[in-house]
């Protein structure tokens, strides 16, 4: 057998999916006093009259859950990679206050950064309608599963406003398990997703950039490995005249990612309850979602807040993550950036 590309990961990070389904581990439920905490830093975002722009961690004080967050910051970033705060009783609060406690709690993590071509800084996921055959659209804006994938950002947070009829789970895989196992069983497999791959943007162009960006699926730095990946993006970008199609080898070490990153003996799949806030970091998690029915009633319908963080503190990252970070500057980093883009925070999907 062919040796591996580099050595396999060992740590926490390095998770099976049927394991933490039986732990809790990665749970962290609100205490009453959080909650309290929650409501004070809230009524002083909403007396003090500050765009919730400009709002930062210091005008969202959290005595004692401050702290408790960045602790599982620096899991998020250096331990499992990801985590869920349960217990926040969001139908207490209008769409306005939810999304300030959701900026506020997040803003402990990272900094905000924009997520599409219009600079939303608050994103809105749920169904509107769209055809994902459209280029210009992205999955999480229809009903569809999304496949599993990372986002353009250190950090992504998701806050449940409401769930679905049926479906709708959130699941997550281990990008360093998955790079474990195809080491383990097909190493040369494995190399193939250290070369750059084409991945579409979309229509999200930066000024100067090609349609697409070229990134391998697998990056090492400074000893540490990370993963960025989107299998429908890959495959879209053949469309441009300038981007070859996939060799026969390219396409059994993406369809063998692919396979493992639905097998259920790796992944970990967690149905959201209204409340529920999940901080995933994309260098060592893919995250997916699954598809879903919705309630006929509009005000029913599944919704997620979504926030892009990038953190103060974190890891290297190789310069091919430059174009499609904008940088690869520690604290200042990821989010989509083209001409024209000013940064809001919409209340609403848009």
């Amino acid at each position: 057998m062919p040796e591996a590309p580099r050595p396999l990961i060992d740590g926490p990070s390095a998770w099976y999916g049927p394991d933490l389904e039986k732990s809790a581990v990665w749970r962290h439920d609100l205490s009453a006093v959080a909650l309290d905490e929650i409501d004070a830093a809230l009524a002083h975002v909403e007396s003090g009259g500050k765009p919730l722009i400009d709002v930062g961690r210091d005008d969202f004080p959290l005595p004692t859950l401050g702290p408790q967050l960045l602790a599982l910051r620096d899991d998020l970033l250096d331990g499992r990679g990801f985590t869920v705060l349960r217990g926040l009783p969001v139908d207490r609060y209008d769409r306005r206050q939810a999304t300030t406690i959701f900026w506020g709690v997040g803003a402990w993590i990272g900094r905000p950064r924009s997520q599409n071509a219009n600079g939303h800084l608050m994103g809105h996921v749920c169904d509107l309608g769209y055809d994902l055959n459209d280029p210009a659209v992205r999955i999480y804006q229809t009903s569809e599963r999304q496949t599993f994938h990372t986002d353009s950002c250190d950090v992504v947070a998701l806050m449940c406003l409401k769930t679905a009829k049926s479906g709708g789970l959130s699941a997550l895989v281990s990008s360093m398990t998955l790079y474990n196992e195809m080491a383990r069983r097909q190493p040369e497999l494995a190399a193939v997703l250290f070369r750059p791959f084409a991945t579409d943007r979309r229509g999200e162009v930066p000024a100067g950039q090609k349609p697409y960006f070229e990134i391998p699926v697998f990056n090492d730095c400074e000893g540490r490995l990370s993963a960025i990946y989107q299998r429908r993006y890959i495959d879209s970008a053949r469309r441009f005249d300038d981007v070859p199609p996939l060799s026969k080898q390219e396409a059994q070490a993406l369809d063998l990612f692919d396979e493992l990153t639905n097998d259920p003996a790796l992944n970990l799949k967690i149905a959201f309850e209204p409340g529920d806030m999940q901080f995933v970091c994309n260098h060592v998690i893919l995250h997916d979602r699954t598809a879903f029915e919705d309630w006929p009633n509009p005000a029913d319908r599944r919704h997620l807040l979504r926030l892009w963080l990038c953190p103060e503190i974190g890891r290297p990252l190789p310069p091919a993550y430059a174009a499609r970070y904008g940088s690869t500057t520690i604290g200042d980093r990821g989010g989509i950036h083209v001409p024209g883009t000013q940064l809001t925070v919409p209340l609403e999907p848009v």
